[in-house]
């Protein structure tokens, strides 16, 4: 979605990264919701090490209640919340975090993601990754998880 899609109805998320802007989590994160027509999008917030303390400890009293975390700050973002899933606990990670009620919940969709699988033993790392987004859209915005689509979803990535 480009900036002058966005409309007042649009519903937004964010992520955090040195280069968010554009990175894979967008890229991939926007390509599922448009392929599906869904009226949202993720705005990127890029940061660089010394804006991320300021960063992860004012989210909870911030306006943003959903938050993708890219690779490089998926262990530092830890420290900064309040709760964890099981996977995020066992992996010493998180893929995003959700804020309720000024407190910040950070989860791991690793284990989700193996799960839609039969033999999740011979995926390679890119298609995990695209699963997890699709996974989140699924959960913040109701897009449909559709493990067929990974495969073209990167084919497309890759002409770009």
């Amino acid at each position: 979605m480009k900036p002058h899609e966005i409309k007042p109805d649009t519903r937004l998320c964010t992520i955090l990264g040195y280069n968010a802007q554009t990175g894979y989590t967008r890229r991939y994160f926007n390509k599922i919701l448009k392929a599906q027509g869904i009226n949202a999008t993720a705005i990127a917030l890029n940061i660089s090490d010394e804006h991320f303390e300021f960063t992860m400890s004012s989210v909870g009293q911030s306006k943003v209640d959903k938050m993708m975390v890219e690779r490089e700050f998926a262990q530092k973002a830890l420290a900064y919340c309040d709760t964890l899933d099981e996977t995020a606990r066992r992996e010493g990670r998180i893929d995003f975090v959700e804020i309720e009620a000024g407190k910040v919940h950070g989860f791991c969709f690793d284990d989700d993601a193996k799960a839609l699988f039969e033999k999740p033993e011979f995926l390679d790392d890119q298609i995990l990754f695209v699963t997890k987004m699709m996974l989140i859209a699924n959960r913040w915005f109701g897009a449909d998880i559709d493990v067929d689509a990974i495969p073209h979803l990167i084919a497309e990535n890759n002409k770009e």
